[in-house]
């Protein structure tokens, strides 16, 4: 393939994805809980699907994002009662971060907020073309990762 080709399917892809994820972003936002922002809930599912309490820095490292910003969302999640956030035993400095249960509570209400849209979509698409969509953009977020 010439690289005229591999990089106007390059363009396209980012394209397509960059504009799906702005249009996913709107849709949530109109139906999640109010009060409630997509980076809440993505914390809040995180969390409820730990094992362990995360650290703001861990957290940040997994959504990609500045410590700042991590500690601005952690802050509004305090404030509502979805998080505690207690010292590091072993560092006073850090902080160790768990979903509460009023923040389990809310996550089961956004995605029951959620599911009729999500489940809509997949409908619409065909559950077998989701599924086989599912390992080609799990293996491009690997390699942006890794990178």
């Amino acid at each position: 393939m010439n690289d005229t080709v591999e990089n106007s399917l390059a363009v396209a892809l980012f394209s397509e994805i960059m504009t799906n994820e702005q249009l996913i972003r709107s849709r949530l936002s109109r139906v999640l809980p109010k009060g409630m922002e997509i980076s809440h809930f993505s914390v809040l599912n995180h969390l409820a699907r730990a094992k362990d309490e995360r650290s703001p820095a861990q957290l940040a490292k997994s959504f990609h994002v500045t410590r700042g910003a991590m500690t601005n969302t952690l802050s509004k999640l305090e404030w509502a009662g979805y998080i505690h956030v207690r010292p590091d035993w072993d560092d006073a400095r850090r902080k160790k971060i768990a979903i509460s249960p009023a923040g389990r509570q809310a996550r089961e209400a956004a995605l029951s907020a959620m599911a009729p849209m999500i489940g809509d979509l997949v409908n619409e698409l065909g559950e077998s073309r989701v599924r086989a969509t599912l390992p080609i953009l799990r293996e491009l977020r690997i390699k942006l990762e890794d990178e």
